[in-house]
């Protein structure tokens, strides 16, 4: 985990306000916008350390997205302008943080979750609000995601050169 500085901040803040602006520069619904974004090729640079130095304009980063998918007009759910900007915020907070792809983290908790969350954990601090959010569903830092268990638990399977076949717990009993 690294800790966020000033570059990581003004990433936050620039997806913070690219989501908060959603609803006014696309048709599509906040759920959809926020989806695509999640999976687009301006998340994967934003999950580089070179998205600062590209000079990319708030309009610029609409069209390519326009671009990669196309223009929708579907859906009707729109999310308030601070709910969005706090999603997006969260969400690269997460990613820069974590190291971790914004695909992934949309994995974990998609928009239509998170924004469920927002009364709760809006006032937190975002590492706080990243902690229960994992520990909601039953991961956290330490443990770290479900795939990295899974390829850690086939790794063990592995070193012990078994290769029946083995049922793998990915979400152990918690000590009482």
């Amino acid at each position: 985990m690294r800790a966020i500085d000033h570059d990581g901040l003004l990433l936050c803040r620039i997806q913070g306000e690219l989501f908060a602006t959603s609803a006014a520069h696309c048709r599509c619904s906040s759920p959809v916008f926020i989806r695509r974004f999640m999976n687009s090729t301006v998340a994967r640079r934003m999950d580089s350390d070179r998205f600062l130095d590209e000079s990319d304009s708030t309009e610029s980063l609409y069209a390519e997205l326009e671009e990669q998918y196309g223009p929708s007009a579907y859906g009707t759910i729109r999310y308030d302008a601070e709910v969005l900007y706090w999603m997006g915020y969260l969400y690269r907070y997460w990613a820069y943080t974590r190291e971790k792809s914004s695909a992934s983290i949309y994995r974990t908790i998609p928009g239509r979750e998170l924004v469920g969350q927002f009364a709760p954990l809006h006032t937190l601090d975002p590492d706080q609000a990243i902690e229960r959010l994992l520990e909601a569903r039953g991961l956290n830092d330490a443990e770290g995601d479900l795939t990295s268990r899974g390829v850690q638990s086939l790794r063990r399977l592995r070193a012990q050169s078994r290769y029946d076949y083995a049922v793998v717990n990915l979400y152990p009993a918690k000590d009482a």
